[in-house]
């Protein structure tokens, strides 16, 4: 199996349980990783026969941007569901990350890997 990642996406969301973070966007780093067979994409050199990470990342921003989430958890479910909805992914990882949370860390956040 081969991966094809989108690695640090930025976006700014409404994402987290405290008054602050209901009322203001903060930035959330999203990195993907899907597990895929990339050997058609290889041989014919078109990305119909891959997974179009453009455009994944696009679906994956326009969803954080208007999920309005209260945990990192649940979005990072979100997301591994619209990964595992392209027809070549069987498995993905998905790390979302709130880099101002905590004031003395460089970020926190989660890591799922769904089938």
């Amino acid at each position: 199996m081969d991966t094809i990642f989108i690695k640090n996406l930025h976006v700014r969301a409404i994402l987290g349980v405290l008054e602050w973070e209901r009322e203001t966007p903060q930035e959330v780093r999203i990195t993907v990783a899907l597990e895929t067979n990339t050997r058609l994409a290889a041989l014919s050199e078109r990305v119909e026969d891959s997974v179009d990470y453009a455009a994944l990342a696009r679906e994956i921003r326009t969803h954080v941007e208007r999920a309005q989430r209260l945990t990192v958890e649940a979005l990072a479910e979100d997301i591994a569901q619209i990964c595992l909805s392209k027809p070549r992914v069987a498995h993905v990882t998905v790390r979302v990350e709130k880099p101002n949370a905590v004031a003395e860390a460089d970020s926190v956040g989660v890591e799922i890997r769904r089938p």
